[in-house]
C-alpha cells in the first residue's frame, strides 16, 4: 500500500505570513505546518484544518479546532517524550518472557501502546494486511522517519481517528485498551465520518477531504463518555520477575471511575467545553449558518508540566504548535485545576493546648483525582506560622527535584516497601497526606510484593486513596477501581470528599497564628521519574536519556489546586 503525502501550497513553516483562503486574509504563525498525509483510511490534521480553522464565537474569540487541539497532549500523544521514554524503558526491562499465546512481549507492548498514541498508523497497517504482531513503535517502527506511516503515527490522536470511531462496541470491555472500531470497508470519497449535527453539508467535505459526514446517530458516540473510555481504560500485562505473564493490570481506569460515580456530566462536557453562541464550523463555503453546541477542542486536564516541556523543546520534539498556542493550553489547564478540580475548607480549634485543624477536601471532577497514569499525585501542604511568618509546623513541603518532605517514598535509593500511608489524623511534621496510587509487584502466593514504578511489573495496588468522585461507593466499587490501603477503612474518605484532622502540639504559646492549607498536584512523582532514570542508567536507552536531559532542568514545582487559610488569636 502506497501512502500519499502532500502539502497545500502555502509558505514554508516557521514564517509568519498572510494566506488568502476564500477571499479572507488569515495569519499563520504556527511553528510548523500540520501534516497533510493521506492513507486509504486516514488524513492528516492539516487536511481538516484547511476548512475548520479561522472560526470564532459570538465575542470574536478564536475557537478553531486546530488552534486549540494542536497544543494539547492529545495532538502530541506520539511526540510525548515521557511516553516514548517510558515505553522504551519498559520494553528494555522485559525479560525473555512471553504473552499467554507465546508471543514476543516487547512487541506486544509496542502494539498496545500504539493503539492510543499512534492510532491512525496502527489501524492503517492492520488494514493493509499486516497483523498486530507486525506492529512496532521503536527501532524500525513508527518512530522511524523512514517508516511509510511515520507521519500518520506522529499526528497523534487526530481528527480522522476520533471522528471515525464506530459506536458498535463502545462501553463494552471489548473496546477498552484502545480496541475501538473503525470501518475499513469503504473507500474515498464515501468514507463515513461522524459529527454531532443533523443535516450536515456533505458535498464540500467529500470534495475536499474524501470523507462523507454522517448525521448524528441515536448513539451520539462523539458526545458519549464511552468514546473516550476506549483509550482512557487501559489494562497492561503484569509480569513476574522472570517475564512470566500473570494477568492484566488496571493501569488507568478514568472511564470506569466516572461510570461508577454519580457525576452527571460527560467527559466532553468538561474537556471539550461548548463555545458561546452559534459557531460557523467551517471557513468554506462562505454562506454557512452557525451551529450549536460546538465543543471546543481544549482537551485539558491537569498536565501543564508536560505541555510546558513541549513548549520549551518544541523544535526538537517536532511540535507543530507555536508558543502562544501552548501557553493558551497551559492557561486552560491551570483554570481547570484551580476552578473545576477540587476545593478545600478548614476549621481550627484549641483542644487542651493542642491546635486541632480539620481539613475537608472536595473532589469536583467526575473521576478520581488524580486519575490516569500512576505517576500523578496530589497532597496537602499544611503550615502553622507565627506573626513573623516563621513556620512552627509544616507537613508536606514541596522540595527541589519534585520531592515531598516527609514522604517515605521520596528517598534515594528508592525504598523497596516504603510509602506514605493514608492518614485520618496527622500529629507530626513527617506525616503527609498524599492522594496517590502505589503499585506492588508479584513475588509469590506466600510472599508479599514490593513497591514498583515499572508498569509491566505492577500486580496490585498497595495504596489507592485518590480522591473519589461524588457518588462513588467505595464499598461496591469493582476491584479494578477500588480503594486500597488504610483509606478503605476510613469512614471520612467517601465519594466526593475526604476529611483529615491535624493535631499540632507545642504552638499554644506562640501568639496569633496563621494556618495555611494547600492542595498541591504533581504530574510526575519523584520516585516514578527516578525509576525511569535508573532504567536508563542500567543500559543505553536514548529516549530515556533525552527525557532526563529535558526533565532535569525543568521546574517540577507542583501546581496549587486550592488554598484555605485561618487566622487564630
Amino acid at each position: 500500500m502506497v501512502h500519499k503525502n502532500f502539502r497545500f501550497p502555502w509558505p514554508a513553516m516557521g514564517i509568519s505570513v498572510l494566506i488568502l483562503i476564500s477571499g479572507f486574509a488569515i495569519s499563520n504563525q504556527a511553528s510548523a505546518a500540520l501534516t497533510t498525509f493521506e492513507t486509504a483510511y486516514f488524513s492528516g490534521s492539516g487536511v481538516c484544518a484547511f476548512c475548520h480553522s479561522r472560526l470564532s464565537d459570538k465575542d470574536g474569540n478564536d475557537v478553531s479546532n486546530d488552534a486549540h487541539w494542536r497544543s494539547t497532549m492529545m495532538a502530541n500523544a506520539a511526540r510525548d517524550p515521557l511516553w516514548q521514554a517510558k515505553m522504551s524503558a519498559e520494553v528494555a526491562l522485559v525479560p525473555d518472557g512471553t504473552s499467554p499465546d507465546g508471543l514476543d512481549l516487547p512487541q506486544v507492548i509496542q502494539e498496545k501502546c500504539s493503539r492510543c498514541h499512534m492510532g491512525m498508523a496502527r489501524y492503517q497497517q492492520l488494514a493493509d494486511g499486516d497483523t498486530k504482531y507486525d506492529i512496532y513503535v521503536l527501532d524500525n517502527g513508527f518512530l522511524d522517519p523512514n517508516h511509510t506511516l511515520h507521519e500518520a503515527a506522529m499526528d497523534g490522536v487526530s481528527c480522522t481517528l476520533c471522528h471515525q470511531i464506530m459506536p458498535d462496541n463502545l462501553a463494552m470491555d471489548s473496546s477498552f485498551t484502545g480496541q475501538y472500531l473503525i470501518n475499513t470497508t469503504t473507500a474515498r470519497p464515501d468514507r463515513m465520518i461522524f459529527g454531532p449535527y443533523t443535516n450536515p453539508l456533505r458535498n464540500p467535505m467529500q470534495r475536499n477531504s474524501g470523507f462523507r459526514p454522517k448525521p448524528h446517530n441515536p448513539d451520539r458516540q462523539l458526545a458519549d463518555s464511552a468514546h473516550c473510555g476506549s483509550c482512557h481504560t487501559l489494562y497492561t500485562p503484569s509480569l513476574a520477575a522472570d517475564g512470566t505473564y500473570l494477568k492484566e493490570f488496571p493501569e488507568q481506569t478514568t472511564y470506569l471511575e466516572w461510570e461508577h460515580s454519580g457525576f452527571k456530566q460527560t467527559c466532553q462536557d468538561c474537556h471539550l467545553p461548548d463555545a458561546v453562541g452559534q459557531i460557523v464550523i467551517s471557513n468554506r463555503p462562505r454562506n454557512l449558518s452557525g451551529r450549536s453546541p460546538f465543543g471546543q477542542h481544549h482537551y485539558v486536564g491537569g498536565n501543564s508540566f508536560m505541555v510546558n516541556l513541549l513548549k520549551t523543546h518544541a523544535a526538537d520534539l517536532g511540535v507543530t504548535a507555536d508558543a502562544p498556542h501552548l501557553e493558551a493550553t497551559i492557561s486552560r489547564t491551570l483554570v481547570q485545576l484551580q476552578e473545576n478540580t477540587a476545593t478545600l475548607t478548614a476549621e481550627a480549634a484549641w483542644l487542651e493546648n493542642v491546635l486541632t485543624v480539620m481539613v475537608n477536601v472536595t473532589n469536583l471532577a467526575g473521576h478520581k483525582f488524580p486519575s490516569g497514569l500512576p505517576s500523578r499525585r496530589a497532597w496537602l501542604h499544611v503550615t502553622v506560622s507565627d506573626t513573623n511568618g516563621a513556620n512552627l509546623f509544616e507537613s508536606g513541603a514541596p522540595l527541589a527535584g519534585g520531592m515531598i518532605a516527609g514522604n517515605d517514598a521520596d528517598v534515594y535509593p528508592l525504598p523497596l516497601d516504603s510509602y506514605e500511608p493514608h492518614y485520618n489524623v496527622i500529629t507530626s511534621q513527617d506525616q503527609v497526606q498524599i492522594y496517590e496510587p502505589i503499585m506492588l509487584d508479584y513475588k509469590s502466593e506466600l510472599e508479599d510484593g514490593e513497591v514498583t514504578y515499572t508498569l509491566l511489573r505492577a500486580y496490585e495496588y498497595a495504596k489507592d486513596n485518590r480522591l473519589l468522585p461524588a457518588g462513588f461507593d467505595k464499598n461496591s466499587a469493582p476491584e479494578d477501581i477500588g480503594v486500597y490501603g488504610t483509606a478503605a477503612g476510613d469512614d471520612d474518605f467517601i465519594g466526593g470528599s475526604d476529611q483529615i484532622v491535624y493535631e499540632i502540639s507545642g504552638v499554644s504559646d506562640a501568639g496569633p497564628l496563621t494556618v495555611t492549607v494547600e492542595l498541591l498536584f504533581q504530574t510526575l512523582s519523584y520516585p516514578f521519574v527516578k525509576d525511569l532514570e535508573n532504567a536508563g542508567s542500567a543500559m543505553p536507552l536514548p529516549l530515556v536519556e533525552r527525557f532526563m536531559e529535558i526533565y532535569t532542568p525543568a521546574d517540577n514545582v507542583p501546581e496549587v489546586v486550592d488554598t484555605a487559610q485561618i487566622n487564630i488569636n
